[in-house]
């Protein structure tokens, strides 16, 4: 029998308070942690589904158009533009020595050749912001400076020659100029405000780079892995070369119409009108199926010229890859090389497909003038409301100009405009989801945040100018 139960009673507490105190440690880490999430997005699902009012056309229609946008990304981009950006990721993985990044892309590496390379990239590489993500992958874990990785991320889709041209064509001698500077002078800013936000993990990454060993000598000669880079990206070119999107379209029953093609989907076109026709007005979408199509007719040019043999091209590009991989790697580096690939392929398809689902399903649930009523004047609002519709809507190559053209057909000021036309080709919600699975969501969320505040500024600063 205790002789000094009160004693007892208050040693006991400590530990039933200890005992409370760590259970709710340990559910606090499981729902912060990896498992946690997959709860949370177990559980995000199951509401989804659960509260989804399926009974109404509208959200059918969303449903539909979700996956219609789906089927559209894979027919369209997943083979010409994804997968052999991913085996490019793969092969800077496997390839590239890290010295060899860290050197031009490197934190310690120089400024003005890093952010200048990194920044320029995009007039290369006609992708989306989409196609662009598993090469950032790619130098990013292998060693480069934030800042420089960033403006690579950012450049990649946001400063195209062909696009840039069409934005001049199209939109305006004013915008298309305002584009480029604005894009190309983004990458810079966005890649410094990366590197300076987070300048502390910078310096530890420049840490970490002063102690590793010297570099092991190079397996082949550097002009060859040059020429194996160089061709994997003109492969990637070719193979995503967009055709001309203005067409005459010339239908079934005779009659032809002048368009913009936007999206060509499995059964039908989704285009918008380059004059009045049947009853709809110039800019208009329309979408026609495909088989009251007979032909779509393009207008001559150097541009339709090499899509009509980009497969051609491609092709003789790929036999070149064959061939030096045959004489000039191992099978262990090409195994390896195959073994990185899946495993960017594991990490962003999933999520790219998910992120392109949320957007056609929201997209088809707001109306183009209720956006364009919104980005009516230059008003800061007005700026900021078009950087962040630009931010989360997916753009394909390409189809950020005639849908700009139809908002401002519709009232969209100028200024809007080309915010929505500096932040929309360089984000979107899948590019979004990705990056926070590669950098972190706190990263992601300044870059992202300063995109946002830069697009706005500076479409606010052009409607001023402009206006």
């Amino acid at each position: 029998m205790d002789k000094n139960p009160g004693k007892s009673a208050l040693t006991a507490a400590p530990r039933q308070e200890s005992y409370w105190i760590s259970t709710w440690k340990k559910g606090r880490d499981l729902l912060v942690g990896r498992e946690g999430k997959i709860f949370l997005l177990f559980v995000g699902i199951f509401l989804f589904a659960y509260y989804l009012p399926l009974g109404s056309p509208k959200v059918q229609e969303a449903v539909l158009e979700a996956f219609l946008m789906l089927q559209a990304y894979a027919r369209n981009h997943t083979l010409t533009c994804v997968v052999p950006a991913l085996f490019i990721a793969g092969a800077i993985i496997t390839f590239l020595s890290q010295a060899s990044v860290m050197r031009y892309l490197g934190p310690t590496a120089n400024k003005v050749v890093a952010y200048g390379v990194a920044s320029v990239s995009g007039t290369i590489l006609a992708v989306c912001s989409c196609s662009v993500l598993p090469m950032f992958a790619g130098i990013y874990k292998m060693g480069a400076g934030l800042g420089p990785a960033s403006a690579f991320l950012y450049s990649g889709p946001g400063i195209n020659i062909l696009a840039i041209f069409l934005t001049a064509r199209v939109l305006g001698f004013e915008l298309g100029l305002a584009r480029v500077v604005g894009a190309v002078g983004f990458a810079f800013l966005v890649g410094l405000a990366m590197a300076f936000v987070f300048r502390r993990e910078e310096q530890d990454k420049v840490a970490a780079a002063m102690a590793l060993p010297p570099p092991e000598a190079p397996r082949r000669p550097f002009w060859q892995t040059g020429v194996f880079f160089f061709s994997l990206v003109a492969f990637l070119i070719f193979a995503a070369w967009v055709n001309p999107r203005d067409v005459t379209i010339h239908l079934t029953d005779g009659r032809q119409v002048q368009a913009v093609v936007m999206e060509e989907r499995s059964h039908d076109l989704i285009f918008q009108l380059s004059q009045d026709w049947d009853g709809k007005k110039k800019d208009d979408p329309v979408t026609i199926p495909k088989e009251r199509v007979q032909r779509l007719e393009r207008e001559q040019s150097v541009t339709l010229s090499i899509a009509q043999v980009k497969h051609y091209i491609a092709g003789v590009i790929l036999l070149l890859i064959l061939l030096m991989l045959w004489r000039w790697f191992t099978r262990e580096e090409i195994d390896e090389w195959l073994h990185h690939t899946w495993d960017f392929t594991k990490l962003l398809a999933p999520l790219l497909y998910g992120g392109v689902l949320a957007v056609g399903f929201v997209s088809a649930l707001i109306p183009p003038r209720y956006v364009a009523s919104l980005v009516g004047d230059n008003s800061l609002l007005s700026n900021l409301t078009a950087s962040l519709i630009g931010a989360f809507w997916y753009f394909a190559t390409l189809t950020e100009i005639p849908i700009t053209q139809a908002l401002m057909k519709m009232g969209m000021d100028k200024g809007p405009a080309l915010a929505l036309l500096l932040a929309g080709p360089a984000l979107s919600l899948p590019n979004m989801i990705v990056i926070g699975r590669v950098m972190g969501w706190k990263k992601t969320a300044v870059f992202v945040t300063v995109i946002v505040i830069v697009a706005t500024l500076a479409g606010k600063l052009f409607g001023w100018l402009v206006g």
